[in-house]
């Protein structure tokens, strides 16, 4: 024992304390990054999506890879849904945050309402200069009534119809956002409505185009809404419940695909059976997209930035891939053999996707940007 100077004992020196080191802390995905990530898969479904339409019209049919390319195409169609889905959500916290109807619309006149009608005019021009419909259509009044009431300049306009259908319903559902519905509770109101809806249709509505109206898709535009009001608890939530969700949509794939593949084919399909499960199959899909890319933001790496990259030109691509493809169809169509066909439609699907990206790029923040796609 040490004995102080005086004669008093000292006690023992007292030992420094281990320091353990801190777990850094958990890292929170970044909404902006996620909701970027998610356009960008979304984007490339699309683009796959559509150049499977081209290979099978070049493809053998019959053979693997034209069968193949079926399975491809009815499996990459849930980019509509999706892209409601995320609307509603992105545009649900934003009216949450901030309730100004005047600036509200004023920014999705800019960004929907113009583009819409803008890519309307160009994609009739386009149709008619690259000889795929007369110079008459042109003229006539009904075909311009078709085009801007049911989005059919081109194939893939109906959705900027849709986006803005969505856009005028949701200040109506901030109402219901407000009250934070549960997400399973959305989902067991969702379903019967929208299956309700069917009915409606069929029986009352009528409609000649019904895949060009947001009724066709009240189940993800509500699902969204509940995500939107909910996002912060969204990630430990999907956690939870993933691998219900995965399996879940798995086994309504495995019904789907045989009735989706019957309709690609045949052009009929068991009625009600092929709506309600493409509604059920195509958002889960995006239910469990949107839990995907927030689990890839807590390692984000080079995959997760290009497709966050491309997810900020979403809308760009989306407008100008169309041309992109069927310019390269009908400059060099695919040809020769099955592996040559699928190499040639590989290096077409490259260029509709980086061309478009690029150009959409290199005109963000300019004036030209602004004038042909409201951004």
């Amino acid at each position: 024992m040490t004995v102080h100077p005086l004669g008093r004992p000292l006690s023992a020196p007292t030992p420094e304390p281990t320091t353990v080191p801190a777990r850094p802390p958990r890292r929170r995905p970044s909404a902006r990054a996620s909701v970027d990530t998610f356009r960008g898969i979304t984007i490339l479904e699309v683009i796959i999506h559509h150049s499977t339409g081209v290979a099978l019209r070049h493809l053998d049919p019959g053979s693997g890879p034209y069968v193949a390319a079926e399975i491809l195409n009815r499996t990459l169609h849930f980019a509509v849904p999706a892209f409601v889905f995320l609307s509603a959500l992105v545009l649900t916290r934003s009216l949450l945050r901030r309730y100004n109807l005047r600036r509200y619309a004023l920014r999705r006149t800019m960004r929907a309402a113009w583009p819409y009608v803008l890519w309307t005019v160009l994609y009739a021009l386009w149709y008619v200069w690259t000889e795929q419909r007369s110079p008459q259509s042109i003229t006539d009044p009904e075909q311009w009534r078709s085009w801007l009431l049911y989005g059919k300049a081109s194939f893939h306009l109906y959705f900027l119809l849709i986006a803005l259908e969505v856009y005028a319903v949701l200040p109506l559902l901030v109402l219901v956002a407000r009250r934070r519905p549960r997400i399973v509770d959305t989902l067991m109101v969702g379903i019967p409505l929208q299956i309700g809806i069917y009915f409606l249709n069929r029986e009352v509505l009528q409609l000649q185009y019904p895949t060009s109206s947001v009724l066709w898709y009240v189940l993800p535009l509500l699902l969204g809404v509940a995500v939107g009001a909910r996002l912060r608890e969204f990630p430990q939530w999907w956690r939870d419940h993933r691998w219900a969700l995965i399996a879940l949509m798995l086994s309504v794939f495995a019904i789907y695909l045989p009735e989706a593949l019957k309709y690609l084919r045949t052009g009929r399909a068991t009625p009600v059976l092929f709506d309600a499960l493409s509604w059920a199959y195509t958002t889960l899909v995006a239910l469990n997209l949107l839990g995907l890319v927030w689990r890839m933001q807590l390692r984000p790496g080079p995959g997760q930035r290009a497709l966050a990259s491309l997810g900020i030109v979403s809308l760009q691509v989306y407008l100008l891939h169309p041309a992109v493809l069927q310019f390269l169809e009908r400059w060099q169509p695919p040809s020769g053999s099955d592996a040559q066909v699928i190499a040639t439609l590989l290096a077409y699907l490259v260029v509709a996707i980086v061309v478009p990206a690029l150009l959409a790029h290199a005109l963000r923040r300019t004036p030209v940007s602004l004038l042909l796609f409201g951004r």
